[in-house]
């Protein structure tokens, strides 16, 4: 197993195990929010859907990696970086959707407008999708 993945794990307090070692180098293989099927595909048929979905939800858990929300209502999921934890996601950036490749990429560097809510409102929660064609294919 790759000595970035297993930093990454124990970075987060995550044991080792075959499969969240696969299905994390995945995500450091695409570098850009992916499915569970995609997963799913990427590992051809080694681990079943609930493997996947309870590694997902532990390296949620866990502030490894965060939801992406995109225009087909399909869940995709993207890696964190250095500002999350167990205790806290910061993702107050914007996603991109290309319409081209159908990639959904962070950009982190873009921040999220900030929202003024009306009294009695409160946020938990916000998702910005801007839908273009990304840099790779507008070239």
């Amino acid at each position: 197993m790759d000595s970035e993945v297993k930093k990454l794990l124990k970075s987060h307090s995550l044991r080792l195990t075959q499969s969240r070692g696969d299905v994390i180098s995945v995500f450091l293989d695409k570098q850009v929010a992916i499915s569970h099927s995609d997963i799913e595909t990427e590992i051809d048929g080694k681990y079943d859907r609930v493997t996947i979905y309870r590694t997902l939800k532990s390296f949620m858990d866990k502030g490894l990696i965060h939801k992406v929300l995109d225009d087909s209502g399909a869940t995709r999921y993207a890696l964190c970086h250095d500002e999350c934890s167990e205790d806290s996601h910061k993702h107050n950036h914007i996603h991109f959707k290309c319409q081209e490749c159908d990639e959904t990429t962070c950009l982190e560097l873009v921040d999220i407008p900030e929202v003024k809510l009306p009294a009695g409102f409160e946020a938990l929660e916000s998702n910005y999708l801007v839908s273009g064609v990304c840099n790779k294919c507008n070239q």
